[in-house]
């Protein structure tokens, strides 16, 4: 591993902070803004509204996600409180249980929030129908095979491992980050764009390294979604080499 050559101390300490999705955005300072109602703010709320109402902004808010997660796209409280909830706002708890009750009930899916921080959900199967499959021996789903094969390596890490060996390992599994893909396209920018986004994975400024290094963390989906045991059959099946 080539040594790496550190630059001056007053390099903004900002640039090394972890790497999870576009720039903070409007809606993370209208979050900001947004002040969780009491239960008697929700009981009063509820009180001037119809039945119908309530499940109607219920039924919004359940699209709302559905949606996102067709792209795997955390789902964040400023998001529904802004384009979803709006003017119901005054009983946000209770259109959030009750869409809950219905992910469970009638899609088999738990809302998770992954970030309490900066309240950020995600939908996650209740039940493992494939429990410890390999997803690369899915052709209909390439790209969780990807994904799978860049969290085996950080998991052999023990939690970290510089991008460089990431890219060596894809090269040897003849997925050429320098070359587009047949089959992914531009690979780079699936791993530390897509991927970043979704929260499987974190990309990391190290700090203080010149040329700029990255590396690579598990992200907060995957740390829920995908169990250790999956890793290691995933290793027992594919033969990564660094």
């Amino acid at each position: 591993m080539t040594q790496r050559k550190r630059t001056s101390n007053t390099q903004s300490s900002s640039q090394s902070k972890r790497t999870s999705g576009p720039a903070a955005t409007q809606e993370e300072d209208d979050d900001q803004t947004f002040t969780q109602p009491s239960t008697t703010q929700v009981q009063r709320g509820l009180e001037k509204l119809t039945p119908a109402q309530v499940d109607q902004k219920t039924a919004e808010v359940v699209q709302f996600f559905l949606v996102k997660d067709q792209k795997k796209i955390p789902v964040r409280r400023a998001d529904l409180v802004k384009h979803v909830v709006k003017e119901y706002r005054n009983i946000y708890p209770e259109i959030m249980k009750r869409a809950a009750r219905i992910f469970d009930q009638v899609f088999g899916l738990k809302m998770i929030e992954i970030d309490a921080k900066n309240h950020m959900y995600i939908l996650i199967n209740k039940l493992e129908t494939v429990e410890g499959a390999s997803p690369i021996t899915n052709p209909t789903n390439p790209k969780m095979g990807l994904l799978f094969v860049i969290l085996s390596v950080i998991f052999m890490k023990g939690g970290v491992v510089g991008e460089n060996l990431i890219w060596k390992t894809l090269k040897n599994l003849k997925v050429d980050v320098g070359e587009k893909h047949e089959e992914f396209g531009d690979v780079k920018k699936v791993v530390t764009d897509e991927f970043v986004r979704q929260r499987y994975l974190e990309y990391t400024r190290i700090p203080h390294t010149e040329p700029i290094e990255h590396e690579f963390h598990w992200g907060q989906r995957a740390e829920v979604e995908v169990s250790k045991s999956k890793i290691l059959a995933f290793m027992g099946e594919v033969r990564i080499r660094e």
